[in-house]
């Protein structure tokens, strides 16, 4: 039985209408413009909004889904700021077409690990589910309001068993020419976004946040994490998590990232790479700027599994992989406590550091460019605040570190240098190494 969008009562229509819909936010990029226009379609000419038990309790799915079919290919569909709304059904939404989706209350996923565990969406990447599966073309998602993953359960559940498939918040796939703005994400039990075979799409103004309340720490919480799309736009946000602030998987490309504000993060990253015998992962064209980025584990990244089956944990292991990371840009970065202002490792996951000497990757990294970095690192590798370490000369080309004016606790600035040109990096230089990420 199809589920009535709307609730047809005068006294509630009228409430409707005082409380308005929100307008399409206004999108500001500074200080570049993407590759590609953003989308600006027309505005949709009716309106659906989306009913709710209001208990707290009962699973409001079905009206969601609802008010998504009746308003699809032109429509308005709002979700009233005064609402909580409960899920606990997965749902895919990849069916969605010309639709402006206004979300001013909150939806709130169940914490059921059972259910979610067998029945959310599955990506082919690093064991990737999510709660319900965005995709379509011409969908604007804005409104001000919340999605809580209800996340601590999942902490709690990840800490006694890692093999805890936990969702992401929100996960696309196939989305385009689609934006995603003004948005709150909290306790998400693992990702923030998963961004897959998208193209066109941008997100401004997301506001992420969500600790554990518990000794269990809410770990492996990326803000985004982009896997084969192109042309995705990350702006304007301010992010607060345990893992990646933003992180380019395999297949990203032109992609721009700037004025985020990031704190307790593993800083925005090229990767992990090289993570699955046989296949060849690209990352090419990336431009990064304007970035705060405090307290972290560090400011610019990349890194690349050595060519061999490596470990990082029981639930992420890889190796023996190749590919290419070509023409990336990390610019105008402020650090503030962060362990390295900048990285790059070609032997992540792997604490064994000839065992990567002698399976060397075969990924290459070229046109690479770090510039005008500033602050300062933390304690954690003193005197080093940076760190250029590559397989082999011939696998590294074209490393740049240009004005980069990042000090240590102590004064320093000393980088381990591995298989670099050093005369392309404005740090001082050396074979000792601290840390292993």
């Amino acid at each position: 039985m199809k589920l009535p969008a709307v609730l047809l009562t005068l006294s509630w229509v009228v409430a409707i209408v005082a409380q308005g819909t929100s307008r399409r936010p206004t999108l500001r990029p500074i200080p570049y413009r993407p590759r590609v226009p953003f989308p600006n379609p027309p505005s949709r000419k009716r309106l659906c909004v989306v009913r709710t038990h209001g208990d707290g309790i009962t699973d409001d799915s079905q009206y969601i889904l609802s008010a998504f079919r009746e308003c699809n290919d032109g429509g308005h569909v709002l979700f009233p700021r005064e609402n909580t709304y409960i899920v606990g059904t997965a749902m895919d939404w990849t069916f969605l077409r010309h639709i402006d989706i206004d979300i001013q209350g909150r939806i709130r996923f169940t914490n059921d690990t059972a259910y979610w565990q067998t029945n959310s969406f599955r990506f082919v990447f690093q064991n990737v589910t999510s709660f319900f599966k965005l995709g379509g073309e011409d969908v604007w998602i804005y409104g001000g309001g919340t999605l809580d993953g209800n996340g601590q359960t999942w902490y709690d559940t990840h800490a006694e068993n890692i093999y805890t498939l936990r969702p992401v918040l929100v996960g696309i796939d196939g989305l385009k020419e689609s934006v995603l703005s003004d948005l709150v994400l909290r306790h998400s039990p693992q990702y923030y976004h998963f961004v897959a075979n998208a193209s066109n799409v941008v997100f401004n103004n997301i506001n992420i946040a969500g600790a554990s309340t518990s000794k269990n720490i809410a770990s492996n919480t990326d803000g985004w994490d982009i896997y084969r799309a192109e042309d995705i736009t990350i702006m304007n946000s301010v992010i607060h998590n345990g893992d990646d602030c933003v992180s380019f998987k395999p297949n990203s490309t032109n992609i721009l990232v700037q004025s985020l504000f990031c704190n307790g993060s593993h800083g925005i990253s090229v990767g992990s790479l090289g993570q699955y015998p046989g296949e060849f992962d690209i990352v090419d064209s990336i431009m990064v700027s304007n970035i705060s980025m405090h307290n972290a584990s560090d400011g610019a990244r990349i890194k690349v599994w050595p060519n061999t089956a490596s470990a990082m944990s029981g639930d992420l292991q890889g190796g023996g992989g190749s590919g290419r990371v070509r023409n990336i840009t990390y610019e105008d970065m402020t650090v503030d406590n962060v362990d390295y202002a900048i990285e790059i490792t070609q032997c992540y996951g792997q604490r064994n550091l000839t065992l990567c000497q002698l399976y060397p990757s075969p990924l290459t990294i070229e046109n690479v460019v770090f510039r005008r970095f500033r602050g300062n690192t933390s304690s954690k590798y003193q005197p080093l605040i940076a760190a250029f370490a590559c397989s082999s000369a011939e696998v590294c080309r074209s490393i740049y570190a240009t004005d980069i004016d990042v000090a240590s606790p102590r004064g320093t600035r000393q980088a381990y240098c591995l298989n670099q040109n050093t005369t392309t990096l404005d740090v001082e230089c050396t074979s000792i190494y601290r840390g292993f990420n």
